[in-house]
């Protein structure tokens, strides 16, 4: 008579610890989930670190020197040798135009202005590989040789504000754009001043200075 009740309380007792080991069960495997995704990402991360660094060192080591620029930078950065080491002219054309710019709210920064030769043939180098042919990656990058860029006649502006501002007021300075693919690219031409700038070529493969 006594033993049919205390089979009857251990029993409930027993399935009782089955959802709590469950539980237990479940909550190890999110946390064993959970680690492998942390060292997942430092995995990831740390190989995103290593691809970044083989790039840099496939560019040979080029830095500011070589005409690289940092964010942030204008045409009034004399610290940065791609303004500093630009055509006078054009750097004083440069600067007319962006204190006038500056009253209407625009910042003319400078994407790209002085290059070195080693530069220039990384970054032609860097258009063949992305266009296919050098034939196509001349339509986009001069080779060392040929560039205006090299010789310090050109500065490619930013930003989307600062090329539409010069695209309307840029000639008044002697500032012109010179290829229609390519909005971003000026250069000096004095005589647009008092006349207009020269029409644009469609891209630099139809500029006879490049083919030299």
């Amino acid at each position: 008579m006594n033993r049919l009740p205390q089979a009857a309380s251990t029993t409930p007792r027993r399935t009782s610890r089955l959802p709590v080991v469950g539980i237990i069960i479940v909550l190890a495997a999110v946390v064993a989930f959970l680690g492998y995704r942390v060292a997942e990402s430092s995995s990831s991360s740390a190989a995103a670190a290593a691809s970044s660094a083989l790039r840099d060192d496939q560019r040979g080591g080029l830095g500011e020197a070589d005409g690289l620029v940092p964010d942030g930078v204008t045409v009034f950065d004399d610290t940065t040798p791609a303004v500093a080491e630009l055509d006078p002219d054009l750097l004083t054309a440069l600067r007319r135009a962006a204190t006038a710019a500056a009253d209407d709210g625009i910042t003319i920064y400078v994407n790209s202005g002085w290059r070195s030769p080693e530069y220039q043939k990384q970054l032609f180098r860097e258009a063949v590989s992305e266009y296919g042919s050098e034939d196509e990656a001349a339509r986009w990058v001069a080779s060392s040789a040929t560039s205006p860029h090299v010789s310090g006649d050109a500065v490619d502006a930013g930003r989307s504000d600062a090329t539409r501002w010069l695209s309307e007021h840029g000639a008044g300075y002697g500032l012109c754009q010179i290829y229609e693919n390519e909005p971003w690219h000026y250069e000096l031409r004095t005589d647009a001043i008092a006349d207009h700038c020269p029409p644009m070529y469609a891209d630099a493969t139809q500029d006879p200075r490049m083919q030299r």
